[in-house]
């Protein structure tokens, strides 16, 4: 049983940390790259990029969740409670893209195709925000699967320190 627990933690870490990293590094790189050039610069490289990341991502979430919530039947105790919280926060990543994010992708295939309409700063600054609160919610998925590894080290049924607790 440890070993098929440790598999699906292994996923679950992969997959958040994947999902982590690609939102943190939009954060930190894209973002800021997105800022310093002209807006129809920004509109084409946002809307091509957004055609190919929008099915990436989402798999990548949905990858997120299952592993994590995976973990949580496969777990026991803090292990379980803490595989529950990273799947509801990748579920929260997926329900703040989905909600907030992918609608205002539409704006910005009209203004790349057409004119930019006055107020479009807030609708930029909305984005951006949808986009931190997902990177926050997706870091802390991958913090709390690296803290059962780390910091809980619960003990299996068999008593070796380090195991997932599973059950039989």
């Amino acid at each position: 049983m440890r070993t098929s627990a440790g598999y699906v933690h292994g996923a679950a870490l992969l997959a958040t940390g994947l999902l982590a990293g690609a939102f943190g590094y939009g954060a930190a790189n894209v973002i800021p790259t997105f800022r310093a050039v002209p807006m129809d610069v920004r509109l084409t490289f946002h809307t091509m990029m957004m055609k190919v990341n929008e099915p990436v991502m989402q798999s990548t979430m949905a990858l997120a969740i299952l592993t994590s919530f995976g973990l949580a039947i496969a777990a026991r105790g803090r292990s379980r409670r803490l595989a529950l919280g990273a799947g509801a926060l990748t579920l929260t990543a997926l329900l703040i893209t989905v909600f907030g994010n992918i609608p205002l992708h539409a704006h910005f295939r009209q203004w790349a195709a057409g004119a930019v309409p006055a107020g479009h700063a807030e609708i930029i600054q909305r984005w951006e925000l949808f986009h931190t609160l997902r990177t926050l919610a997706a870091l802390a998925a991958f913090a709390l699967l690296i803290a059962i590894a780390v910091v809980v080290r619960p003990v299996s049924r068999a008593g070796t320190p380090g195991a997932i607790e599973v059950r039989s």
